[in-house]
């Protein structure tokens, strides 16, 4: 059975920083491209960063580009998401998905991913 757990999330105040963490089981990791969505309140959820557990490439929303990074660590089947310089609009619960894919796509299209994490929530306060 695939699982993917998000964790990490918290109350952080603008400027401040936090690290997500996604742990996968129940797949081979190498063969997936793991990304980070988010979904604020009354909005639709939004591709924020993915990256190839393959080769390592990475892709960035051009919201968290220079303030987001996202990397891998194989031997733990983990995935991390480094977020510096938060703003209150970063407030969103955060979700991990896994997509059967070695080589990152253009953008991060969220019915290509297959399996989902149950979220963690993020609050920046202002």
């Amino acid at each position: 059975e695939v699982q993917l757990v998000d964790s990490g999330g918290g109350l952080a105040q603008a400027g401040g920083s936090l690290r997500l963490s996604c742990a996968a089981s129940g797949l081979t990791f190498d063969d997936y491209v793991i990304g980070w969505f988010r979904q604020a309140p009354g909005k639709e959820r939004e591709g924020v960063s993915s990256i190839s557990t393959y080769d390592g490439s990475t892709y960035y929303a051009d919201s968290v580009k220079e303030r987001f990074t996202i990397s891998r660590d194989n031997a733990k089947n983990t995935v991390y998401l480094q977020m510096n310089s938060l703003k209150h609009e970063d407030t969103a619960i955060y979700y991990c998905a896994a997509e059967a894919r070695v080589v990152l796509g253009a953008n991060m299209v969220i019915d290509e991913y297959d399996y989902w994490g149950q979220g963690t929530e993020v609050t920046v306060s202002t």
